[in-house]
């Protein structure tokens, strides 16, 4: 099939001006991204929220000079697709940010490919609203104040107490109640790599703790899952959902990952390990339930994908998530990342690259 190369979308990758090296963001990431969309014949380039002049003839971006192994600064056309990159929730919420959002999806000829982050307590609501979905939601509740933190606890004697807007498994507690035990209130607290837990008679005796680990940043309490194990270890499931070429979401790969010793997450930069989800599904569930299971955890992240685009009222293109599953096979949902990390598993990494300008391709020709 020979595709003329102006039919191919100009893109532009958008983040944030940055005084020190022109801007911010993972750039090892940034520069696979221009890699890629170069090879299969699209004109892609980085782009600061400052730089992006909306009514300009040209526009000021970056590329990366592979030969002298620089970032160098050019004049580009204006792009018709724009991937939203942002790096993190503070940068977005900036009135400058959130204007210049505002502006590109008000402007015809441009498509713009993720509005911005979610936040936890909005995605579990979204799920929770739809008949579908609802059935993998842990029972998730705001965290107040030390009475309903309470009630949770006694509702469930294992939970989970995560940052709306946390990532990457950063600021997660979790708390458990065991009657058995003089002490039979335990908080453990995530810590870089390894985690502290503390123990009190009384909840009301960690509740201070809580508050000060917390600080200013908004918690949910969520019912705790006994997760699957491999060799004592805790698993959990990372799904790549991604809009492909004819504009739908689809399975880019699934991934396994397994907590690290001592870790209260199953995330790699504290010291989980990525595994072969199938080999960790069959020891403890068998090959042939493994396959159901993993096709089930396959149509599950769309449907899941599906109602939080709806719920949302947004246009997205990606997702990561995080399944869970129980000890009893049963899926759970825990997270959905708008901006998803790159992916350590190679073919999920180089498909999730194409992906992201095969579905450009769908929003330009969308426009015509």
């Amino acid at each position: 099939m020979n595709t003329r190369a102006e039919q191919k979308p100009v893109v532009a990758v958008l983040t944030v001006h940055d005084d020190g090296q022109f801007f911010k963001g993972n750039q090892r990431n940034f520069r696979d991204i221009l890699e890629t969309g170069t090879r299969m014949g699209y004109q892609v380039y980085i782009v600061t929220v400052r730089d992006l002049k909306l009514g300009a003839e040209a526009v000021k971006g970056y590329i990366f000079n592979k030969d002298s192994q620089i970032w160098e600064e050019q004049n580009f056309p204006l792009p018709q697709v724009i991937y939203n990159r942002i790096p993190n929730r503070n940068y977005e919420l900036k009135t400058s940010v959130r204007t210049k959002l505002e502006e590109i999806t008000q402007t015809s000829g441009i498509e713009l490919y993720n509005p911005g982050f979610f936040n936890k307590w909005e995605l579990f609501k979204w799920l929770r609203t739809s008949e579908s979905t609802r059935q993998f939601v842990p029972a998730t509740k705001r965290l107040s104040n030390l009475s309903s933190l309470g009630k949770m606890l006694s509702a469930f004697p294992y939970l989970y107490l995560k940052p709306e807007n946390g990532k990457a498994g950063k600021g997660i507690m979790i708390l458990k109640f065991r009657p058995e035990y003089l002490m039979a209130y335990r908080l453990t607290i995530q810590h870089d790599k390894k985690s502290v837990t503390y123990r009190s008679v009384s909840l009301s005796r960690l509740w201070g703790r809580i508050r000060r680990e917390a600080g200013n940043s908004p918690y949910i309490i969520q019912q705790g899952i006994d997760l699957a194990t491999y060799q004592k270890k805790p698993f959990d499931l990372r799904i790549l959902v991604q809009k492909n070429v004819r504009g739908s979401w689809s399975i880019t790969g699934v991934g396994a990952r397994l907590a690290g010793k001592g870790s209260i997450t199953t995330h790699v930069p504290r010291g989980g390990s990525v595994e072969d989800p199938f080999k960790l599904l069959s020891s403890l569930f068998g090959p042939d339930d493994s396959t159901d299971l993993l096709n089930k955890i396959k149509s599950t992240a769309i449907q899941i994908a599906r109602q939080i685009e709806r719920a949302s009222g947004l246009s997205h293109g990606e997702m990561s998530m995080d399944l869970g599953v129980d000890t009893n096979g049963t899926l759970w949902f825990f997270e959905a990342n708008a901006k998803p990390m790159k992916f350590d598993e190679p073919e999920i990494r180089q498909k999730s690259l194409r992906r992201i300008f095969q579905y450009s391709s769908f929003l330009a020709g969308r426009m015509k």
